[in-house]
């Protein structure tokens, strides 16, 4: 079975956060990586600090935009000869606040990146994994070969607020429920075919997520401190990287990762 330092993998939102996590930890496995954040100057930064570890390219932009996705596909097909086999949708952002508390003017944004973004590249990212997208003279052609010798892989970085919901984030974990929902589809209709389409379903992880999201720092600092230690991003990635290492029959296809104190969402 080929390992991690054969693949290449395409990682939205990987800046900061769960997305640089994955990427360093795939970058300690020799996994070669395409990068994608909209903040170029930090994409950069984190693609050179990888670059001694693993061959790094990066697409800088909106990872909502059909142009932006399709570039990170023809991107891993000219710089590696070979297509991306493992996805990880992970660019997302939060919302504080309830239905009746968040900021209406944020929903849809938030709805446009969590849920729309994410359908759009896990769409062509099963076109492209199933070998139904012409790589161009630069990478391979015809069908992306026998699924048990190059596994694939789709990764969707949901939330537990995606299956428990939560009061103080009903917003933001509504898009979770509907990503998890595509994520689930998803599975069903390309499992079949040897694509594995995975679910994670992190708790608290401490990160800026909750500072950009709006979450009022004292009240949300109590909460993780009683509950604490919390995750760390490199608990997230370390766990996606044991799962897209199994053998191209096994898929551990569903992972929910809360600290231990957490008992609810």
């Amino acid at each position: 079975m080929p390992n991690l330092s054969s693949r290449v993998a395409i990682i939205t939102g990987a800046s900061s956060g769960i997305g640089e996590a994955i990427a360093t930890d795939l970058a300690s496995h020799g996994c070669s990586l395409v990068l994608n954040a909209r903040r170029a100057e930090r994409l950069e930064a984190v693609a050179a600090r990888l670059s001694g570890k693993a061959a790094v390219a990066t697409v800088a932009g909106d990872a909502a935009e059909q142009g932006i996705i399709d570039a990170l596909f023809t991107t891993a097909q000219s710089r590696f000869g070979h297509r991306a086999d493992f996805v990880v949708v992970n660019a997302g952002r939060g919302l504080a606040g309830s239905l009746s508390t968040s900021d209406e003017a944020q929903w849809e944004q938030v709805l446009r990146t969590n849920y729309l973004g994410a359908a759009r590249l896990m769409r062509t990212a099963a076109a492209h994994l199933l070998g139904l997208v012409d790589p161009g003279p630069e990478g391979e052609s015809g069908k992306a070969g026998p699924w048990l010798e190059r596994p694939r892989d789709i990764v969707v970085i949901g939330s537990s607020v995606g299956r428990n919901i939560s009061p103080f984030s009903s917003m933001y974990g509504s898009t979770k429920f509907a990503v998890h929902a595509l994520a689930e589809a998803l599975r069903r209709e390309i499992g079949p075919k040897g694509v594995r389409v995975t679910t994670i379903e992190p708790a608290i992880v401490a990160t800026e997520f909750q500072s950009v999201a709006g979450y009022d720092p004292a009240i949300f600092g109590s909460f993780m401190d009683k509950i604490g230690p919390v995750l760390s991003p490199a608990d997230i990635a370390r766990s996606i990287s044991f799962i897209v290492d199994q053998p191209a029959h096994v898929h551990i296809n569903n992972l929910a990762i809360r600290p231990t104190r957490q008992d609810y969402p």
